[in-house]
């Protein structure tokens, strides 16, 4: 093991039990990862269905304890699965209470509640405890249960909720009305409602608690912006509260550091230039999320690729594509591969049964879910280039791609992860969802359809019966059809056929979306989302696009 390669504080430990031991101490580890390894050769190649919705599922979350997975979508109901089942092949407990489409679930720390976000704008609790009590549960199995509370504290559509680590009672939501609150359910809150609210200037798109530093939490936007922020000063009086809460210096604690002196980012720098492009683009982030050690931070974005940072760095150090197979091949260019135009979607990091977040996994609009392994973060850095901006204009890679703080700064360019380690198939529309377990090798999909899709390495599984070998072949959108075309009006509501009773699949739903498709697929982010700011109503500043509110010398501090 190279010792440059451990964590900061390492080596006064390893002088006290000698290296030896540290090795033979960590042995455990390394046979564990190598396992995974082995049983992830193959990819996950068997799955099942999980049948439970009437509708698309949208939101996927489970329990940190990977008990409990929580599912909900465009039907009025959230779904609670239970993985200790040894067959599971329904909802252990179904609740009614949401009014409209839910994008987002979260358990709180203890998972007792589960909470739901729904696009009119309604926040809801409910109490799973129940479930710990057989007889309870029996009865609870029975009917349908109801949230134990609810709020309306948004104006418009909720994108995000996100749970304390560690406290039951506290939690954040966010939504496309600009506001991050903090919801107390103590009745001794040491905020007002009004000193719970954030207004942002934009609508956001996600919020994230940080998992190991829960004064800390990272939000996004639909203007491509990802901060850090701290919750002593996003929240309280205005007499307390600074910059929105965004971070400026805060060191890591030990156990996060890889070196001694780093600081934490409060901007992540989500500005992309093309060589050969004369615009730059700023990706509208979907959705984020953090490992959980809280040392990597990773965006879902809009036309563009999966972007990973790492917490105290500002520019990314990886993205992730589909341009190989998981052998390695070049993707046919006929072939549809990993994009990101349609929907709201939500990645995942899993461990996939090691003993870290080595694995990323998300849904893409070619019907497939991919997974990629992570390398060391060490070696990101090493192979992520920075390129002076004089040298970026002599273009000579076309097509690279590179990110900046400043118009005329340097471009650095992180490594493309284009091998996956896997493509998930048995989807016949978009997936949006891709979800790891938190310590089994198993990875959920949903999406348009009205199932869950649990994906495997192997056959046998502790949970379920033996699962089948999931179907490879992925389905094409035509460029039209006139059945196509009926089912997409009748999904809309421009045909009204009595006579016709409502389908009892998801065809109408596939219609819909394979038509959005056909319109807004394979969207190009430097015409979507050009520097000039047309998406966003023309009033974006070449300063705002190129590094938000960060001047030369502020971001000068992290290079």
């Amino acid at each position: 093991m190279a010792l440059d390669l451990l964590p900061s504080g390492s080596l006064p430990f390893l002088r006290d039990i000698g290296a030896t031991d540290f090795i033979s101490r960590s042995a455990p580890i390394h046979a564990r990862r190598r396992a995974a390894e082995t049983i992830l050769c193959d990819g996950l190649p068997y799955s099942k269905k999980l049948v439970g919705h009437t509708s698309c599922v949208n939101s996927l979350a489970f329990s940190n304890d990977g008990r409990w997975l929580a599912s909900a979508g465009d039907d009025p109901y959230v779904q609670i699965w239970d993985f200790h089942q040894e067959q599971l092949s329904k909802p252990a407990l179904s609740f009614l209470g949401p009014r409209s489409n839910v994008f987002t679930l979260a358990f709180s720390a203890s998972a007792r509640f589960v909470y739901s976000g729904d696009t009119s704008n309604i926040l809801h609790q409910y109490d799973i405890s129940s479930l710990h009590d057989p007889v309870a549960r029996v009865e609870a199995g029975s009917q349908a249960g109801s949230p134990s509370w609810s709020n309306a504290q948004h104006d418009d559509s909720i994108r995000s909720i996100s749970c304390h680590p560690e406290q039951d009672n506290l939690f954040l939501s966010a939504a496309e009305d600009g506001r991050i609150v903090l919801h107390d359910m103590r009745g001794d809150s040491r905020y007002t409602r009004t000193q719970r609210i954030l207004q942002h200037r934009t609508e956001l798109t996600c919020v994230q608690y940080h998992p190991t530093m829960p004064d800390l939490f990272a939000t996004s936007d639909n203007h491509g912006q990802v901060c850090l922020r701290d919750v002593r000063m996003a929240f309280g009086p205005l007499s307390q509260r600074r910059d929105e809460g965004v971070v400026h210096k805060v060191r890591l604690p030990r156990s996060c550091m890889r070196r001694a002196g780093h600081l934490i980012v409060q901007q992540y720098v989500t500005t992309v230039a093309k060589q050969g492009v004369a615009n730059k683009a700023r990706p509208e982030a979907s959705s984020i999320t953090f490992d959980r050690e809280g040392r990597r931070l990773a965006v879902t974005t809009l036309h563009h690729l999966p972007t990973l940072y790492a917490l105290n760095d500002p520019y990314p150090i990886a993205l992730f594509s589909g341009r190989r197979y998981p052998n390695g091949a070049v993707v046919n260019p006929s072939e549809n591969t990993y994009t990101n135009s349609c929907t709201i979607k939500h990645g995942s990091f899993g461990t996939l049964g090691s003993d870290r977040d080595m694995y990323y996994t998300a849904g893409s609009d070619d019907f497939r879910a991919y997974v990629w392994k992570i390398p060391e973060e060490a070696a990101l850095l090493e192979s992520r280039n920075v390129v002076e901006y004089s040298d970026w204009t002599e273009n000579r890679r076309p097509g690279e791609l590179g990110y900046s703080a400043t118009a005329l700064g340097p471009r650095y360019v992180p490594q493309e992860i284009s091998t996956p380690l896997a493509r998930l198939t048995g989807h016949d529309s978009i997936v949006n969802t891709a979800l790891c377990h938190p310590h089994h090798p198993y990875i959920l999909t949903a999406g348009i359809e009205r199932f869950i899709r649990l994906h495997s390495p192997t056959e046998a599984s502790p949970c379920t019966e033996p699962m089948l070998p999931t179907p490879k072949t992925v389905r094409t959108v035509s460029f039209s059809n006139p059945s196509s075309r009926e089912l997409f009006l009748r999904a809309v509501g421009m045909v009204d056929d009595p006579d016709v009773e409502e389908d009892d699949d998801d065809s109408q739903s596939i219609a819909l979306f394979d038509q959005i498709l056909r319109m807004e697929g394979n969207g190009d982010v430097f015409t979507v989302r050009r520097r000039d700011g047309h998406r966003d109503g023309g009033d974006s500043s070449d300063e705002d696009m190129d590094g938000g509110s960060d001047s030369d010398a502020e971001m000068s501090l992290y290079q």
